[in-house]
């Protein structure tokens, strides 16, 4: 159900309705239903998230580099759904309703060509003139340049060099590669061995993408990357890239072998059991490519893990074809069973019994990457996916205890969950950054040169303390009851982060609704008096947010531009996260949460579910945005059961 997205921040009805307290019950009733029969067999919930086309498109190269070979259907199917994604312009965006995006338009076109679409169709030409009228494949990031250049399409000088003789740096070292995010650090290892081996698939002459370039072939700029500023991080790096291009174009190179090897065990020593790396799409294909480049043949062990376990990944149906950057279980069951249960279902009941025992055989007892900067901690954690056991999140291992609290199971199993709550709740306590916050996999990631490197100019290299993170670490805090030291360090830091207006930005949720409704809950959670100023301002703002229709909504440009916070189209899940915080803040009785109510339960479908098509999950920002299927059936009947209790008494 579309909202009207000229709705801007402040406006507001004249009078707010008053809520039907029976309606509201039944569209919970109804909510709960839906989510009921969305469950699995073995007890967890997962939507499909869906990314940019790259993710699919891509699918198509990536075939023909590791196999020679696409099969006819699926690659129709995917340029169907390619095509079914083009915007009038010609142009693939990052996310849904979103302006054209360049390298998203590059690989799409690319796959097409590939595919054997020409290059005359319609929709082809508007493709290219978009791309031509954006500067071509010289104006592309440092990923789209890698990609093109391992089918010949681009030069691999145009891209950065990072010598595998960096994987002898020591972890205690400024560079070493436990000083970069978890999805930085696999991709990177991965990239050490593709960027020095240099491999390239031919392709067909009719997959060409030489068209693409606004500059004739021998006037292309092959520099990775300029500066702004002659004396800059940035011109440090782009120094140390034509150091590390000269060291490369020495006939001899002491220990390249030795670092070929290690690079080559490190990624293998990361495969996961279901064939991914870090269960994520992007260090997965570079590490398939890697090792192909070292001499692996399609039926290694690795290599034919790595491949089947694509297939766990893909949605797939008669007209088109969709690849996931990746599912989702672990964090779709746990806010499953936390709505569920807030929703008035009995602690024993079979479905949340179900999902709890499904969670607890998913906890996470052996060491990660995590180990390098806290060594000392017991692990029991959780992460994202099925099979990701060398980056459990800090984000999961918060939600799934206090889904966990919510079940009553048998005694001797409420021994068991006993002890994994309180070993998560120990462990996300070890992870506390030095400056008071949660990160997502790490502590202490957050040497802001290496902000700086080339590939930051689409993944994101660090992974700094979040105030949404945080959130979540507060609430298994306040529910559990803990508080001291790593409490009054965490209510420091959350005081820091608050922008001026009162928001907080959400860097896993799109964006300032997001940080800011889940801060407001956890600051009530953890005992905060909800009248103080800080949080008060936080409330202002929110409520200033709130659309005509009685929604909230903010698209993914807020990440480009902060000034247009709080602005974009309604939606659940979105009007959801306002409502947390505006109901924890006390403002049950408000206009604003009355109208925030109404509009749940008046777009509601009479199957219980509700539409949403905006991606309102963030992987990278500015540059890679999520839609989590469930966000819009969850969120909703959390926030409609949280109002019941508070309003109704229930």
């Amino acid at each position: 159900m579309s909202v009207d997205s000229g709705q801007t921040r402040g406006q507001r009805v004249a009078l707010a309705p008053e809520v039907d307290v029976a309606a509201v019950e039944r569209a919970v009733n109804r909510a709960q239903k839906h989510l009921l029969g969305l469950q699995r067999g073995e007890g967890y919930w997962v939507g499909e998230l869906e990314a940019d086309v790259t993710v699919a498109a891509g699918y198509i190269p990536l075939m023909y580099f590791m196999t020679g070979t696409v099969d006819p259907q699926r690659q129709q199917r995917v340029v169907n759904y390619v095509k079914s994604r083009q915007r009038a312009d010609g142009s693939w965006s990052t996310y849904y309703g979103g302006p054209g995006d360049l390298n998203v338009s590059i690989q799409a076109y690319f796959a097409l060509k590939l595919a054997g679409i020409s290059p005359e169709e319609p929709f082809m030409r508007l493709a290219r003139e978009f791309i031509l009228n954006r500067g071509g494949i010289s104006k592309a990031n440092t990923l789209t340049k890698i990609w093109l250049a391992l089918f010949g399409q681009c030069d691999w000088r145009s891209t950065p060099t990072v010598p595998p003789e960096v994987i002898f740096l020591p972890d205690w070292f400024y560079f070493s590669i436990y000083e970069f995010a978890s999805w930085s650090r696999a991709t990177i290892v991965a990239l050490m061995i593709v960027l020095s081996r240099r491999p390239v698939c031919a392709v067909p002459e009719f997959a060409g993408v030489s068209e693409l370039y606004v500059e004739p072939e021998g006037q292309r700029d092959c520099s990775p990357g300029h500066a702004e500023k002659l004396f800059s991080w940035g011109s440090l790096f782009i120094g140390l890239d034509r150091l590390f291009k000269a060291w490369e174009g020495l006939p001899f190179k002491p220990g390249r072998q030795l670092a070929w090897r290690r690079a080559e065990e490190w990624v293998v020593e990361h495969q996961e059991a279901d064939g991914s790396w870090g269960g994520i799409m992007l260090p997965w294909v570079y590490s398939l490519v890697a090792l192909k480049s070292l001499g692996y043949g399609l039926d290694h062990p690795v290599i034919v893990r790595g491949m089947q376990g694509l297939e766990n990944f893909i949605v797939e149906d008669d007209d088109t074809f969709r690849l996931q950057p990746a599912v989702s279980p672990v964090w779709d069951t746990a806010w499953a069973l936390i709505a569920l249960g807030e929703s008035g279902l009995p602690a024993d009941h079979p479905a949340l019994v179900s999902a709890a025992r499904w969670l607890l055989k998913e906890e996470i007892r052996c060491d990660g990457d995590w180990r390098v900067k806290n060594p000392e901690s017991e692990p029991g954690c959780w992460a994202f996916e099925f099979d990701n056991d060398l980056y459990p999140d800090i984000d999961d291992t918060a939600v799934v205890p206090r889904a966990l609290l919510r079940v009553r199971l048998p005694v001797p199993e409420e021994e068991h969950k006993a002890g994994a709550v309180t070993r998560a709740l120990c462990w996300a306590l070890s992870m506390q950054s030095d400056n008071g916050g949660w990160a997502a996999f790490d502590r202490n990631n957050d040497k802001w040169i290496l902000a700086n490197i080339p590939f930051a100019d689409f993944m994101t290299p660090l992974d700094p303390t979040s105030a949404d993170v945080t959130a979540h670490v507060l609430e298994l805090m306040g529910e559990m009851g803990m508080g001291g030291q790593p409490l009054s360090r965490a209510l420091a830091y959350i005081k820091r982060e608050q922008e001026a207006d009162g928001a907080w930005y959400g860097r896993w949720g799109v964006n300032y609704l997001y940080g800011t409704g889940l801060l407001l809950g956890s600051l009530q959670a953890v005992g905060e008096p909800m009248t103080q100023d800080y949080i008060r301002r936080a409330v202002s703002w929110l409520t200033a947010c709130q659309h005509e229709d009685g929604g909230w909504g903010e698209t993914c440009h807020t990440y480009e531009d902060p000034q247009s916070r709080g602005q974009g189209p309604s939606t659940a899940s979105q009007t959801a996260w306002a409502l947390f915080g505006l109901i924890a803040a006390g403002e049950s009785a408000s206009a604003a949460v009355r109208r925030g109510v109404d509009y749940l339960v008046r777009t509601q479908h009479n199957d219980g579910s509700w539409q949403e098509d905006a991606y309102t999950g963030t992987g990278f920002p500015r540059a890679f945005y999520l839609r989590y299927d469930l966000y819009r059936l969850y969120f909703p009947l959390m926030a409609l059961a949280q109002y019941k209790a508070s309003v109704a008494g229930v």
